[in-house]
């Protein structure tokens, strides 16, 4: 957020400077942007679509309400409220001879009660679904403004009214005789201050976490066929953005005694593997995708990693894509993935159920003929 606010105050700041046209030009965009917005509140665009979608069903709202109601208390006739207010009504009088009929009654007397107020709020539902006529074409129009909005701003409904406080304050500054080069640049320069406070903050958190979050990693490494393996995670200063001002730079040694160096220049494809694996079970989110987390692996490594995704999926969604039946057979669920030859190609995805499940392990181990000769060998 405070990224954003210095890009913008910075972007003013650059169309004012550049061209003292600008600033005219700018004031006009603003009042425009302030009289477009006028009138919307927050969240009105969503509530104008599920309004049009609700009067463009109408018809079919009124027509399964009303059947509902007819089935429960109908104008005319006997329904389900009526119904069991009958049966208590013929229970009541046996109470006496038969006591455990009792909680019956009383059951029955709550479900009529209970029945009647359900017909009595559809009846109302339906009642209140006498809408005006004209009011679709008010609800299209309201949205086509919205849009029109948009599409010449070229931002969401939601960020037109949050633009529109600040250009407001523009204006009403403006109209004070106040410098926009002078407040556009003061503006940048607290924007700035801003950035950079906020950019120290995170570094000294960084810094504090970098050694932990490293030996971390380095202890799942150790689980994952990598025993002597090592991560270090170091900080490196970098041109302020919207992650803040530095670079985390992680480095490895595969072995002890080797020197750590940058993971992207030293590791294997299955030590890369393996590290980005570890890092997602240290500081991995709620949801996990791993494309091919099996490449350049094998063996007991295969299984290692098995182990990790599913202790991963006990508190994250992970989705794998793997050509190795050591780490699919620990999966909750199987998809199948095949591209089919046409015009033009296509991919297709296929959920397993157990027998196909089965099946592609089977295809994953080398087949039915490979087992075999394996099981005879």
């Amino acid at each position: 957020m405070a990224w954003r606010e210095l890009a913008a105050a910075r972007r003013r700041l650059e169309e004012l400077v550049r061209d003292a046209g600008a600033a005219a030009a700018r004031l006009a965009e603003l009042e425009a942007l302030v009289e477009g917005v006028e009138g919307l509140a927050p969240g009105e665009k969503e509530e104008l679509r599920a309004r049009r979608e609700r009067l463009r069903h109408v018809s079919e709202l009124a027509e399964g309400v009303a059947s509902a109601a007819d089935a429960i208390a109908p104008e005319d006739g006997d329904g389900a409220a009526s119904l069991a207010a009958l049966a208590e009504r013929s229970l009541a009088p046996l109470e006496r001879l038969a006591p455990e009929l009792s909680a019956v009654g009383d059951e029955l007397r709550d479900l009529a009660l209970r029945l009647r107020e359900v017909g009595s709020e559809l009846h109302g539902f339906l009642a209140s679904l006498e809408a005006d006529p004209g009011e679709v074409e008010e609800v299209e129009a309201r949205l086509e403004r919205i849009a029109d909005l948009e599409r010449r701003f070229g931002a969401p409904c939601e960020e037109l009214l949050e633009r529109a406080g600040a250009a407001r304050a523009e204006l009403e500054e403006a109209a004070a005789g106040h410098d926009p080069v002078g407040a556009a640049a003061e503006a940048a320069i607290a924007a700035e201050a801003k950035v950079g406070a906020l950019a120290e903050e995170l570094r000294a958190v960084r810094r504090s976490q970098a050694r932990p979050l490293a030996e971390a990693v380095s202890r799942e490494l150790a689980g994952l066929g990598m025993g002597d393996g090592e991560l270090l995670c170091e900080l490196e200063e970098a041109e302020a953005g919207a992650t803040g001002a530095d670079r985390a730079v992680f480095l490895v040694r595969p072995n002890a005694g080797l020197p750590f160096a940058p993971v992207a220049d030293t590791a294997s494809g299955g030590e890369l593997s393996r590290i980005a694996l570890a890092l997602a079970a240290v500081a991995g989110g709620d949801t996990l995708v791993f494309d091919e987390i099996d490449a350049g692996i094998g063996g007991v490594t295969a299984h290692a990693v098995a182990d990790t995704l599913k202790r991963l999926a006990e508190r994250a969604q992970v989705l794998t894509i793997t050509h190795l039946p050591q780490i699919a057979s620990v999966a909750d669920r199987h998809f199948r993935v095949e591209k089919v030859p046409g015009d033009p190609t296509h991919t297709r995805i296929e959920e397993l159920d157990d027998v196909l499940r089965r099946e592609e392990l089977e295809r994953m181990l080398g087949g039915q003929e490979f087992l075999a000769s394996f099981a005879e060998g």
